[in-house]
């Protein structure tokens, strides 16, 4: 039975509205400038530093802080706003200037970059009002709670999401979040953590989800694909009839996350998408993976997860639960380092972690909450191994005369393409990741290679990882084709996997050197 979300609003939610109508301030945990470091797809794509090494300024309402954003010296100078008290529409005014495009009623980071937005001192507030990134970069928000925004009614903010993002948005960490609504869509709310237009490498962690009857979607529709690589950890979704998430193509990882009432579905994977879901404790809930409301079928790949009083529907048209004894029909490859906590210890940790107003704590691994190492207060660039030399390898290209395959491949291209030593010819994956390799007849040592992207196409690919093919050894991992170095291997197959790209990418010659 349908468990209407507005009628199961906590107890502290009500005591804090109640709070709030007769001006008594609750007291939230203190808290400092952002800590830690991204994690997940946030760390892909360059990495998501946010405003390390500029700035750093307080703003006690919404006006403030685009006046912040907007008193830069560009629009991608770094900045962090340290935000306490309480945003909303009376105290957030438009704000014009030459580094910034903002708006009333909605705290807007439009067409900007290297921005931190953190919760400090007795707590931030944003009370009915939503945070829109649009065509950003490199943002991080961490340690706020955003309750209550609407889409209809009265007042309405950010077309009802508490934190959206959409049209070319890439690199944001949203980390130790409340995010809540008071119901569902009949009372005025839509979702709480969307994705939408071309965003990609974003991770959610430590962050409380309740109360709504969406939880958040990656792509606004069907057709809407170019959306993806998210990473949501360490999270609570609490009393959500569906949406936990949506995923309409692309691909993420969920893990150690605890799922509680999940009244309709909870992660639903559609049109193509590819799910990893590993080491989450769902609880009290229906529904909790498959492709739901639709013919067009997504993927998953599933491990250690706990299912504690989860039903599950009969397969049928539009309807593909994934239970009652879910297994993977997909493999996803996880570019980044992570550790999982045991599924059975997450509802306690993830209690002690998640949420704001948690001192920002984190699980060390073993199921035990700890506080994080400081942020720099220098920029940093989270590192790739190895580092790319950008110098040209000396020797002989190996890869001329060799053979190569790959992975799909888009018409009109061959594996071949890349080792004839010919830059106006190129392969292509069948879409936007995929892999191809080079091969000998006899073990070959390589210490370097060269991926040279087609005239027109440079910056396309991503993330990536480079392969021992005989091993399945990892060589090399990271972000943009160039030279990449890495200890002499002996080997009769070397591939270059392309894990993350802004769309099709095209590679000209895979070049392979001894030295």
């Amino acid at each position: 039975m349908r468990r209407p979300v507005a009628l199961r609003i906590s107890a502290a939610s009500a005591a804090m509205a109640l709070a709030a109508a007769v001006g008594v301030t609750l007291s939230m945990s203190e808290a400092s400038a952002a800590t830690g470091s991204a994690t997940g797809y946030a760390t892909q794509n360059g990495g998501t530093t946010g405003g390390a090494g500029g700035q750093t300024v307080r703003a006690t309402t919404g006006t403030q802080i685009h006046a912040a954003l907007c008193g830069r010296a560009t629009d991608d100078t770094p900045i962090t706003i340290e935000v306490e008290g309480t945003i909303n529409h009376a105290n957030t005014a438009k704000v014009s200037g030459d580094s910034c495009n903002t708006a009333a009623g909605v705290i807007e980071l439009k067409q900007i970059s290297n921005v931190t937005l953190v919760g400090v001192g007795s707590g931030a507030v944003f009370d009915q009002l939503g945070i829109h990134i649009r065509e950003s970069s490199n943002i991080i928000i961490q340690n706020v709670t955003v309750r209550n925004v609407k889409k209809s009614g009265s007042p309405t903010s950010n077309g009802g999401d508490a934190i959206g993002m959409e049209s070319d948005v890439r690199n944001v960490w949203v980390d130790h979040a409340t995010l809540e609504a008071s119901g569902g869509e009949s009372e005025g709310y839509d979702g709480l953590f969307d994705m939408k237009d071309n965003t990609q490498y974003v991770t959610l962690s430590y962050s409380v989800l309740r109360n709504s009857g969406r939880g958040g979607l990656i792509g606004s529709s069907e057709s809407d694909l170019s959306n993806g690589y998210v990473t949501f950890h360490h999270n609570r979704y609490e009393n959500i009839d569906s949406r936990a998430p949506l995923l309409r193509g692309g691909t993420a990882h969920a893990y150690n996350n605890h799922y509680v009432s999940l009244n309709e579905s909870g992660i639903n994977s559609r049109a193509g998408a590819k799910a990893k879901v590993d080491n989450n404790y769902f609880e009290d809930s229906k529904d909790v993976l498959g492709t739901f409301y639709t013919d067009q079928r997504g993927y998953w790949q599933v491990s250690g997860n706990v299912f504690d009083n989860v039903t599950w529907s009969s397969p049928g048209t539009d309807n593909y639960p994934a239970g009652p004894n879910p297994q993977s029909n997909t493999t996803v490859s996880i570019p980044y380092a992570y550790t999982l906590d045991a599924a059975a210890c997450v509802p306690d940790v993830v209690s002690r972690t998640a949420g704001a107003g948690t001192g920002l704590k984190v699980s060390d691994g073993n199921c035990s909450a700890q506080t994080p190492t400081p942020t720099p207060t220098t920029p940093t660039t989270p590192p790739t191994t190895p580092t790319p030399d950008p110098t040209q390898p000396s020797g002989t290209n190996l890869s001329i005369g060799a053979g190569s395959d790959g992975s799909s491949k888009a018409g009109g291209t061959s594996y071949g393409n890349v080792r004839d030593g010919d830059m106006s010819t190129y392969w292509s994956p069948s879409g936007s990741t995929g892999s191809v390799s080079i091969k000998w007849g006899s073990a070959t040592a390589v210490s370097s290679v060269a991926i040279r992207e087609a005239a027109g196409s440079a910056g396309v690919i991503g993330s990536w990882r480079l392969l021992n093919a005989d091993t399945g050894a990892v060589l090399a991992t990271g972000s943009g084709a160039d030279v990449i170095t890495f200890p002499q291997t002996s080997l009769k197959k070397i591939t270059f996997e392309i894990t993350g790209a802004t769309g099709t990418p095209k590679v000209a010659e895979f070049e392979t050197y001894a030295q």
